[in-house]
């Protein structure tokens, strides 16, 4: 029996014409599919029941063997043929068109390169006219000075016959001809000829050698023969794959490829007829003519000439169709599937839900939870069976809510909202039932999901497998998923709201109401605040004791940072307890970055769970102080400065002299126009600020600013100060501002003015979008399959890394890059000498800070580039896992994690190209296609003139060209022509290193990594895709770009193949090749020689070596069409690979069990699952990872 989960390895190969005969069980010889009249299926057509089994279960079609079905089992009926045997055999027997003359299959001849063609040697456009009739090709010159595979025209074959005479030699047409020639080729003799020749070779030819040795090669080592690629049967798929159903009206939809095989069915027969009668040539030949065109429409409709059209002039999906794109099987239903047990519904906020609940409305749950509702019932003896269970659910009866209330009691389910652009875009809640039909949210998972109440829908998904409940509560549980996996800080960050509150609460006002009070303790406090005595922003004196026999400290603070503290644990590490035993832990202004600070500092002090309370209180208190705030906005709060129509005449005045020099001609109109933008844009400048000095620190639009809850400085602006400047459609800025705001109106004009950016970013907002999606699916692609395979691979190399700079410019602190990660060398004081980091240490944020303090500004830790890991890399060498800031864990499948934290952000990049006013070469890529064009390694747009060697600078006149001489300390000298319009990176006498540009303008990383090598190439790139994500204010860890660079270097190409069986200039997996290598010297034999390649992400997505993950990826007829050819194994590595197939993938939980296994022999499941959970007790609430009625923490909430 095939077992799913048993096999190792899956392989594609070229059918044979037996393979296919050994597949079919009949042949189809009608075209006809089901009788009209009594809609039975046509005997010996496309839906014959004897071929592919009954369309009724354990019945054959004459209805011999109707009654007592399950006895005649496997019986073929004599009357009729049939097989009794399950209909669903419908679905996996084959049949077969055994064709009357060979036809040519598409793919093999069509595709680029064409592969019939390269292996024969004949061009494609040769090639076709042999294939379609319209010349003769010459498959054996016998003893005249005709040449093998020459090309005849139909009067050059007529004069041939007549010179040399009609046996003399043998020329053919069609697919035959390339058949015969396919059968004579040796592949072993041509290999050797072809590898003579390439000694010799250069060029385009050496090019074209590599080519055919690499076809040559692949059909020697898989075994399958040439002339497969030639049909003479041709596979009919099962008619259930094909189906063909009656419409309501009584009309029949069916497949296309019905309608394909029945033009193959018809052509073939009636060319049999034909041979039959003897028919003059030219008939015979157009006849099959027409075959092999049938037959590639049914693989491949529309790849060559006009494609077979249906009714209303809409192509027929072929078998290619069928296959590829977004809409194919892979895609459709391979890689993502619908799944039972889920349902979706509107979201609302669930402000009082805790922070591992959701709200799932109460007759969902009860559809989602069905069977186990129904179990229930029976169990409890509410039901006598499992039917009348069903129909209790379906009518609601009182006694299935109750039972649905214990069931759903420690059974988590899943949330999804898409797009699911990162990981927490599905999460693991404890539901509660609510009425209504909306699911209830928990305001903090908003920034996660990234979703908002104005209608969003999300989906539930309900685990089903103990396994899949365990992962649910130990690992997707909101309560997990605190920080943000692209950079560890917290992403259940509170908002809006919140802020507002957490502010208003932590606001200190002098002269209000109480202040200078002092209370014997806590309580007195509120008692007096509840009863208006103090208002809750006086600075007050409070007795604080930590014990009751405690005698004390007064503590000054106001009255709601009092109460705030109250809520929050008091050894977060804002102040030192060691010394100060009684001060308030937070006794400071709270706005959204400060709360972030709160949260990242609990979360690394307590942990989890203590931290999901804290956020629990924090959203609580912000929810009731933000509301007794009654902060709101009305007109009046929008405040204009007197002082703005005073700057706007004076600039009026500026920009009307600028005009008047302009028209004397003292000034260009460029100049004109920039001092014109550059007074405006002051002004504006001066207006803000005028406004903001205006409106007081109790203004309430500005407190929501100002906290971070709402708004911003530039809003403000645009509501009381005035617009500015706008920029039109192509980006430009329009020199007349909008001096208006919103308060006083915009006149008609203005509006006018701004629009059109308004409608630009919309526009870029939707662009945006899709290519950051598919940034995100290349991206995922690459890397799927880098998983954490080992704890430590023990290699001893690393990189130095250091502040990221640009010039001046700060991309990345040292603390940011060195965090988390492990050391390569120690790190040493350069006070004292003494060791601050042993060698393979992890640096710990208080480490790296400790380094950052002493001044170091360099430290070699070890990177993903290093890694020895032969498949996935190690958890040395990644470092720390960002999203829960432990040791990442084997399994965790980290490739995936760096594709999602590049690809989410990657929406809030911008799309423009900036254009510097008319400066040759002074387009910079930024933004989105910058990141793109790194990533695919492609040749950058204004490309700048680096050096190859380090050395001193000097400049020379040639004639009209300026040159730059490099000479190096050895005296080797270097000459690079400055084209025109370059601006100068370098001064004369500069001393500069190998790869540093000498001009502006960007570097293609081919250069580098010829000029730097791998460590060069990697700090490239990550520090340029940096620069774009630091730009716009995204936080990326360097580690996932390393996984990113690590795999588009995993090439390399064969420069000599020594004395391996590689083709040279072929291209491997370098770590194979190393593997090679190693053998070879252990022999004493002749190493390969190779340079490591650097390949963009789709190109490295399409060579890796699943063909499963590839053809899912992108290019399928050409990813299948090479792996047939090649014979090419899949040992299902990746993750996708194994979706695919349905198995498991090979990582988190099920690797390590793997793993486990391989060590122990002994499967870790039970084990897994008997620590927490009993299946038989329905009752028991298994410990959700967060329990919030026993406090076990050792957090110290102080009570006051």
């Amino acid at each position: 029996m095939f077992e799913l989960n048993n096999f190792e390895l899956m392989q594609i190969g070229l059918a044979s014409p037996e393979k296919i005969l050994e597949w079919s069980h009949g042949e189809v010889k009608k075209p006809e599919t089901i009788n009209y009249r009594t809609l039975k299926p046509e005997k010996d057509g496309l839906f014959c029941e004897k071929i592919f089994g009954p369309t009724k279960d354990y019945e054959c079609a004459c209805g011999k063997y109707k009654k007592d079905k399950l006895k005649h089992i496997g019986i073929r009926c004599d009357k009729c043929g049939v097989e009794v045997v399950s209909s669903k055999v419908r679905r996996e027997r084959m049949g077969h068109i055994s064709l009357a003359a060979p036809v040519s299959h598409i793919w093999y001849f069509k595709g680029v390169p064409s592969r019939i063609g390269i292996l024969l040697d004949i061009s494609p456009k040769e090639l076709e006219k042999v294939l379609y009739f319209a010349s003769y090709i010459v498959i054996d010159a016998g003893e005249t000075n005709l040449l093998e595979k020459q090309t005849l025209t139909e009067k050059e074959y007529r004069d041939a016959v007549d010179t040399f005479g009609e046996g003399a030699f043998e020329a053919k047409m069609g697919a035959e001809a390339i058949k015969k020639l396919l059968q004579k080729v040796d592949l072993d003799k041509l290999s050797e000829e072809l590898k003579e020749k390439y000694i010799d070779a250069t060029g385009q030819k050496k090019i074209k050698l590599v080519r055919r040795l690499d076809i040559v090669e692949s059909f020697i080592k898989s075994g399958n023969k040439p002339e497969w690629m030639i049909l003479d049967k041709v596979p009919v798929i099962p008619p259930d794959l094909r189906p063909m159903v009656q419409l309501d009206g009584g009309r029949f939809a069916t497949s296309d490829l019905n309608d394909l095989y029945r033009r193959v069915i018809n052509r073939n027969n009636r060319l049999k007829k034909l041979l039959d009668l003897k028919a003059p040539d030219i008939i015979v030949r157009n006849e099959k003519r027409m075959l092999q065109e049938a037959v590639d429409s049914l693989i491949d409709n529309g790849r060559r000439g006009k494609p077979v059209t249906g009714p209303g002039n809409r192509p027929l999906k072929s078998l290619t169709d069928m296959l590829k794109g977004k809409q194919g099987r892979f895609r459709q239903n391979l890689l993502g599937k619908r799944v039972d047990y889920s349902g979706r519904s509107v979201i609302v906020v669930g402000p009082d839900l805790k922070f591992d609940q959701c709200g799932l409305p109460k007759k969902m749950a009860l559809e989602l939870f069905k069977p186990f509702v129904m179990h229930e019932l029976v169990e409890r003896g509410f039901a006598h069976n499992v039917k009348a269970a069903k129909k209790k659910v379906e009518k609601s009866d009182p006694e299935v809510w109750p039972i649905l209330e214990d069931v759903i009691q420690g059974h988590p389910v899943m949330l999804n909202r898409a797009p699911t652009l990162h990981r927490l875009g599905i999460q693991a809640f404890n539901p509660v039932l609510v009425d209504g039909k909306a699911i209830r949210l928990h305001p903090l998972v908003c920034t996660a999901y990234n979703a908002d109440f104005d209608g969003d829908q999300m989906a539930v998904h309900v685990p089903l497998s103990l396994e899949a409940q365990y992962e649910c509560r130990n690992l997707m549980l909101s309560t997990n998923n605190i920080l943000a996996p692209k950079d560890g800080s917290p992403i259940t960050v509170p908002t809006q709201d919140m802020i507002l509150g957490s502010y208003y609460l932590t606001m200190e006002l002098e002269n209000a109401k109480g202040t200078g009070l002092i209370f014997k303790d806590f309580d007195e406090m509120i008692l007096a605040y509840e009863n208006k005595e103090v208002d809750l922003h006086a600075r007050v004196k409070v007795r604080v004791k930590k014990t009751p026999q405690d005698h004390g400290k007064l503590v000054e603070s106001t009255v709601g940072r009092f109460i705030f503290n109250s809520n929050i644990p008091q050894d977060l590490g804002f102040v030192d307890r060691t010394n100060d035993k009684y001060s308030l832990e937070v006794d400071f202004l709270l706005d959204k970055k400060q709360i972030g600070v709160v949260i990242d500092k609990c979360f690394r002090a307590h942990g989890n769970e203590v931290t999901s309370i804290l956020l629990d209180n924090i959203k609580n208190m912000g929810y009731k102080y933000s509301t007794k705030s009654a902060i709101s906005v009305s007109i009046a709060d929008m405040e204009i400065p007197e002082e703005k129509y005073k700057y706007i005449a004076e600039t009026e005045k500026k920009v009307e002299a600028y005009e008047k020099d302009f028209r004397r001609g003292l000034i260009s109109d460029e100049e004109r126009y920039e001092n014109v933008i550059e007074s405006w844009a002051k002004t504006t400048e001066k207006v803000t600020d005028a406004l903001m000095t205006h409106l007081g620190p109790l203004n309430n639009i500005n407190i929501m600013a100002k906290s971070g809850a709402r708004g911003s400085k530039d809003q403000i602006k645009q509501l009381a100060g005035m617009r500015g400047l706008m920029s039109n459609a192509s980006g430009k800025t329009v020199e007349i501002p909008v001096k208006s705001n919103f308060r006083e109106g915009l006149s008609v004009l203005e509006y006018f003015t701004s629009s059109h950016g308004a409608r630009k970013g919309l526009a870029d907002t939707a662009l945006r979008t899709a290519s950051s999606g598919y940034l995100t699916r290349r991206l995922v692609d690459v890397s799927q399959e880098v998983i954490i395979t080992q704890e430590d691979c023990g290699t001893e190399e690393g990189i130095k890394v250091s502040a990221l700079k640009d010039g001046t410019e700060l991309i990345e602190k040292l603390f940011d890059r060195i965090a988390g990660r492990y050391t390569s060398k120690e790190v040493i004081n350069p006070k004292d000498g003494s060791i601050v980091v042993p060698k393979g240490e992890l640096i710990t944020d208080a480490k790296a800070q400790e380094i950052v303090d002493l001044g170091i500004e360099e430290v070699w830790i070890r990177t993903l580039m290093d890694c020895q890991c032969k498949t996935g890399i190690c958890a040395k060498c990644y470092g720390r896992n960002l999203a829960t800031g432990k040791e990442v864990p084997i399994g965790e499948a980290v490739g995936i994690i760096a594709a999602q934290s590049i690809g989410e952000p990657g929406t809030q990049l911008t799309m423009r190209t900036f254009h510097s006013g008319g400066i040759a070469g002074g387009d910079i890529t930024q933004g989105l296609p910058r990141v793109e064009e790194l990533f695919e390694a492609r040749k950058p747009k204004g490309l700048a003139v680096i050096t190859e060697i380090a050395g001193n600078v000097k400049f020379e006149e040639n004639g009209k060209k300026k040159e730059v001489v490099v000479t190096s300390n050895e005296g080797v000298e270097e000459r690079y022509v400055i084209p025109y319009g370059s601006i100068l990176k370098v001064k004369e006498g500069d001393y500069i290193e190998a790869g540093d540009p000498l001009t502006q303008g960007s570097i293609t990383p081919h250069d580098i990594l010829k000029v730097k090598g791998i460590a060069g190439v990697q700090d490239y790139i990550v520090k340029e895709v940096q620069r774009v994500y630091r730009l716009q204010g995204v936080d990326i860890n360097d580690k996932h770009i390393e996984v990113i660079v690590r795999q588009m270097m995993q090439k390399a190409r064969i420069e000599e193949p020594g004395d391996s069986e590689l083709l040279p200039g072929g291209v491997v997996d370098f770590r194979h090749l190393e593997d090679i290598n190693k053998e070879l010297r252990a022999k004493g034999k002749k190493e390969a020689q190779y340079t490591r390649m650097l390949q963009g992400i789709t190109k490295a997505a399409l060579s890796t070596d699943s063909f499963l993950s590839a053809a899912s990826f992108q290019e399928t007829t050409k990813v299948l069409t090479d792996a047939a050819i090649r014979g090419s194994k899949d040992y299902l590595r990746g993750l996708k690979e194994n979706v695919i197939i349905g198995k498991l993938i090979p990582a988190g939980s099920v690797l390590r069990r793997k793993k486990h296994k391989q060590e122990t022999g002994f499967d870790s499941t039970d084990e897994i699952m008997n620590e927490n959970y009993d299946p038989n007790n329905i009752n028991q609430d298994v410990h959700s990872s967060v329990e919030y009625e026993e406090e076990t923490s050792d957090a110290d909430f102080t009570d006051f």
